[in-house]
């Protein structure tokens, strides 16, 4: 291990240490508690209204269906596949278990952070909605040291994760399988993103309110013949996630083996990358979202939380486990991870099974490399005014290319500490926020039920 590969695992476990563990978990818990469990109360009505309602008369710029796709191309996909396929080769399969705990609190803290995005959002000089964290922690909080500490690491935390965790994934899965060369899938990558990124949030939108859904359906039909095939030992499996996530679990194979506490770092840790909950950057994407009031569009931003953990998450960690193939090691003995694991997986039932994960993996990687450049455009626009978003567009483009060629382990290694350091001031926002988030619960909860009184009296 280099001296820098050591410094960066040291730094990551200070970052991802009990601190900012125990602060999402507070969080989470407290949101969930002060707004009466709101993400099981409205968890129907949250999906119904992504996939039903347009308000095309409201303010924003893209509707709930657009917004909700735009967060979930930066999360979807990478955070849902490679994301879980590290967290099980480094946890042990158990992380999976903490990935739900904390995607089910972290459905309360999503909602919170949109809420607060949109009350505080406002227009640019260029007419576009402008919101996230940086605003609320200026205009609510009052704390405006806190809001350019956001920024200034929400920019950079989108080139790391939005941008070259992306093309590192896709590089190495295309050269698992078709020995392209890295560098080649780079360039490709990045004349495609430079091209999307000139059409701004609207492009954006379209273009993910279109691939996402389609990619997620593949995989998880794909992931689901894999399930089928093994259904009678499901129940084992689930047995083993739990086993996993309270004891630890052994070494096997070339998986040296994990302790609980491994297991609740990875698992936290790899479903705050998946689910974004706490994080701060979805709630940038809900701001641009046209509603009639802030809870709606909290409510539709919380499904992605449900979607990407609660489902793709589960049907990745199912097949790794199912197919026997977590310890398996490459030809040079070196422990598959990451990707390549989950080729290693879906080769173990379908025959080029690989394919599967690879044709998912490339439009996924697209997309979150197009919402994590809004995140980051935005962050930068509160830093430095819209002046600098081309300057930083065209930065982010050409920094696609490193991306594909440097070690998988070094990326993961600097997005976990950046994905760290970004959710520290949105927390401490969140925290101090609650009672604003509370009362626009309580007023949508009013208008809900009049809503309910006003279809039954139609009907």
């Amino acid at each position: 291990m280099t001296t820098f590969s050591h410094f960066l695992k040291q730094l990551d476990s200070i970052v991802w240490g009990y601190p900012l563990l125990i602060l999402l978990c507070v969080v989470g818990v407290y949101m969930t508690i002060r707004l009466k469990g709101v993400q099981f109360r409205f968890l129907w009505y949250a999906h119904k209204l992504a996939f039903t309602r347009s308000d095309a008369s409201a303010q924003g710029d893209i509707s709930h269906f657009q917004a909700l796709m735009t967060a979930l191309a930066a999360t979807i996909g990478i955070g849902s596949i490679t994301g879980v396929a590290t967290a099980i080769a480094l946890g042990g399969v158990g992380a999976l278990f903490w990935m739900w705990v904390a995607a089910a609190f972290g459905m309360a803290t999503k909602y919170a952070e949109a809420v607060l995005a949109i009350k505080y959002r406002q227009v640019d000089k260029t007419g576009s909605m402008c919101g996230g964290p940086m605003y609320y922690l200026e205009k609510g909080l009052k704390q405006k040291w806190l809001a350019i500490l956001f920024a200034l690491f929400g920019s950079i935390t989108a080139i790391g994760t939005g941008n070259m965790i992306q093309s590192n994934s896709v590089a190495s899965a295309l050269q698992d399988l078709f020995h392209l060369e890295p560098i080649y899938t780079g360039l490709i990558f990045l004349v495609l993103t430079g091209i999307a990124l000139l059409g701004g949030i609207k492009s954006i939108g379209k273009i993910t309110s279109v691939l996402v859904p389609a990619m997620a359906l593949f995989y998880i039909l794909g992931g689901l013949v894999i399930v089928g095939f093994e259904l009678p030992r499901v129940p084992g499996a689930f047995k083993l996630i739990f086993k996993a996530a309270l004891n630890g679990q052994a070494a096997m194979g070339g998986f040296v083996g994990a302790t609980v506490m491994q297991a609740i770092q990875m698992g936290v840790s790899r479903g705050i990358f998946s689910s974004e909950a706490g994080l701060g950057s979805s709630p940038i994407a809900a701001a641009a979202a046209r509603t009639d009031t802030p809870s709606r569009q909290a409510l539709v931003s919380m499904c992605s939380v449900f979607i990407t953990t609660g489902i793709v998450c589960t049907i990745t960690a199912l097949v790794i486990i199912l197919t026997g193939t977590l310890g398996a090691t490459d030809g040079g003995g070196v422990l598959l991870n990451g990707s390549s694991l989950v080729l290693k997986s879906f080769d173990a039932v379908i025959p080029r099974g690989g394919l599967v994960v690879t044709i998912a993996l490339i439009p996924f990687a697209f997309s979150t490399m197009l919402g994590w450049a809004y995140y980051g455009e935005k962050c930068i626009e509160y830093l430095f005014g819209v002046k600098s978003v081309t300057p930083y567009r065209i930065i982010y483009t050409l920094l696609v290319l490193p991306g594909a060629i440097l070690g998988l382990e070094v990326i993961w290694d600097i997005a976990n500490i950046l994905n760290g350091l970004m959710a520290f001031p949105n927390l401490i926002g969140l925290f101090f926020l609650a009672g604003v988030v509370a009362s626009e619960t309580k007023s949508f909860k009013h208008l809900r039920r009049r809503e309910i009184r006003a279809e039954k009296s139609s009907s």
